[in-house]
């Protein structure tokens, strides 16, 4: 356990700039197109409303990666890489989102926590060719639960509370 009051806990700690909403994508079930939208609901029961896991309860409400991550991946791959090939909800740009770690958050009008990393799934293989999974290992972004419901909506900021 860290002690609070060392100085890797303040850096821990320590106020980060702000991430900005980038783009919106759910789908409805296994396998299905992504629906990219302007804005979306989301919901402590439901989580992210329209989406395949919507309803499902549990610790993945919502998924978020970063466009930093996406470049590392296309940078590994050597191809152009799009936010919907990598299946998550939400991008976003300009924060770490690893260092959200046992945070709260706020991303547009709701409030979320970070439940763990989303790791790759086989498909990225199928998707990208060989090499696809360990391009997305480490870099495929993290899960959330929402805790206070609310519209996102691109461009929405997002920072840590």
């Amino acid at each position: 356990m860290l002690n609070p009051a060392s100085p890797l806990a303040g850096l821990i700690n320590a106020r980060m700039r702000p991430g900005k909403v980038e783009w919106i994508g759910v789908r409805s079930r296994r396998r299905a197109p992504v629906v990219v939208m302007e804005e979306a609901m989301l919901d402590t029961t439901q989580g992210l409303i329209g989406d395949r896991y919507s309803g499902r309860g549990g610790s993945r409400h919502v998924t978020l990666i970063g466009r930093e991550n996406i470049a590392a991946i296309a940078s590994f791959l050597d191809q152009d890489v799009a936010p919907e090939q990598l299946r998550r909800n939400i991008l976003t740009s300009g924060i770490n989102l690893l260092a959200l770690k046992d945070k709260t958050f706020r991303l547009g009008e709701a409030l979320l926590e970070m439940t763990g990393e989303c790791h790759p799934c086989s498909r990225m293989e199928e998707i990208f060719g060989e090499g696809g999974y360990n391009a997305v290992r480490s870099h495929g972004g993290i899960t959330a639960r929402v805790v206070q419901g609310g519209m996102v909506r691109i461009g929405d900021g997002l920072w840590a509370e």
